[in-house]
């Protein structure tokens, strides 16, 4: 989730200034969307507010009408951003906003809160997202829970009620937003194990039925893709063996809150500091290392999250940090990234990416003095396969910065499981004769000691 640092900062601002806020939560998305299930915004009553839940599209309309939305408590809306519809429910040209799935027209809504709600976002997008608002005060638990995650990296699942027709879910008085928290079941497969969030009261197993039951044993074997998130419907299967009526008794938002990508830098010239930048930009965790004390410094690196002066020889510590990590060895020094690359070799299970800065034949002549010592040459291969040298993706440009974006390019790509060939760096593909040139040119660009 992007831009998550952020609205976990300004939450933490709102609560201790005793300023109200609004959570603004992606459920579901139909069609075309620019955000995807999951995405969060922020708004605060003084004004403020963080995060994204659209192209830039929805969120005048929603800073301006989240408090309003909001009075009764949680309510999931529905906007559409075709040609010629607004945010409708099934088409419905008197429904203004849709409420737990059903078209409502309040009220209390003023002329211009009527008007407001039949306003087409004509966009030609011609997809339907789906948000639910909750003051801070009830999501105030799924952000500390956010929050946890990155502190431990340590993985949780969680799912949130969006909307509850089915009267089961009616019976147990659960409200829109209601969050579960499932870790333990999907460990042990125990219904004891399944238990509120703590925001909410009362026998946390009291409205478990085996509609939901069911549900979350599908979860226990579901690998989430890469957004992480999960919407289902449930359904009666009774009933609708007897009706044949699809209508879902009610939709969850399961969603696999995950701790940051992070990102080990070993080496801190000057080359590293856009890497570190384009990396924070994208929520990443970074750690830069380096052996020589007047590079490694908080001075240089005041985005990195941490920044060490680490012995070439404190092999534990180097496999601490990589692990789970994408890894750039781009230290300029023959010595340093030898060693850092004769211990991350042999221990390629360990992170998600490692890339060698220079050109192929440095990289190669390094990998050949590794190998002349090392004592497990097959694991050793495996490694090497992995390894993504020249480091990153050949899109052009020149300097730094562009060197960072093609590095950030190819570690995210690998990371969520992306390959282009038209991309790929030089170690992944035979070169023709036209590539060769550029590989050339690739080479005399960054052709370090």
């Amino acid at each position: 989730m992007n831009q998550t640092a952020d609205i976990l900062d300004l939450a933490e601002q709102a609560i201790q200034k005793n300023i109200d806020a609004v959570l603004a939560t992606v459920v579901r998305t139909e069609g075309s969307a620019y955000r995807q299930s999951g995405a969060m915004m922020l708004i605060c009553a003084d004004g403020r507010s963080v995060g994204m839940i659209s192209g830039g599209c929805l969120e005048p309309h929603i800073i301006k009408r989240a408090f309003w939305l909001t009075r009764h408590g949680a309510s999931v809306q529905i906007y559409q951003t075709g040609d010629d519809i607004g945010y409708l429910n099934n088409g419905d040209p008197n429904s203004t906003v849709v409420e737990e799935g059903t078209a409502v027209k309040d009220k209390d809504m003023s002329e211009e809160d009527l008007l407001e709600g039949e306003l087409n976002f004509g966009l030609g997008c011609n997809g339907r997202v789906h948000v639910l608002f909750e003051r801070l005060a009830s999501a105030m638990p799924l952000l500390d829970l956010i929050r946890q995650v990155r502190n431990t990296e340590q993985p949780v699942t969680i799912a949130t009620l969006v909307r509850s027709d089915g009267p089961k879910i009616k019976e147990t008085e659960m409200q829109v937003g209601t969050r579960i928290y499932l870790n333990q079941y999907l460990k042990t497969g125990s219904l004891a194990d399944v238990y509120l969030n703590r925001n909410m009261a009362g026998d946390s197993n009291s409205f478990i039925d085996d509609m939901f039951l069911n549900a979350i044993k599908k979860l226990s074997k579901y690998k989430f893709h890469e957004k992480n998130t999960e919407y289902i419907e449930l359904m009666d299967d009774l009933e609708l063996q007897a009706t044949g009526d699809r209508q879902p008794e009610a939709e969850w938002l399961f969603q696999r809150i995950c701790p940051q990508n992070r990102l080990l830098i070993c080496g801190a010239g000057n080359d590293v500091i856009p890497l570190v930048t384009m990396a924070k930009l994208q929520d990443w965790h970074v750690t830069v290392i380096d052996s020589r004390p007047q590079y490694a410094t908080r001075l240089r690196f005041s985005q990195a999250d941490s920044v060490l002066c680490l012995a070439l020889d404190d092999t534990e510590t180097l496999l601490k940090l990589s692990a789970g990590a994408a890894v750039a060895v781009m230290s300029h020094s023959l010595a340093q990234d030898r060693a850092r690359l004769a211990v991350l070799l042999e221990h390629s299970a360990r992170y998600r990416y490692l890339g060698q800065l220079g050109p192929r034949y440095r990289t190669e002549r390094l990998i050949k003095e590794i190998s002349q010592t090392s004592a497990n040459p097959h694991i050793l291969a495996d490694g090497i396969r992995k390894l993504h040298y020249p480091i990153g993706y050949k899109l052009g440009g020149d300097g730094p910065e562009a060197l960072a974006l093609s590095i950030i390019a190819q570690m995210s790509a690998v990371i969520h499981g992306h390959k282009s060939k038209t991309l790929l760096s030089n170690s992944q593909y035979n070169l023709d004769a036209s590539e060769q040139t550029g590989f050339n040119n690739y080479k005399n660009d960054y052709a370090h000691d």
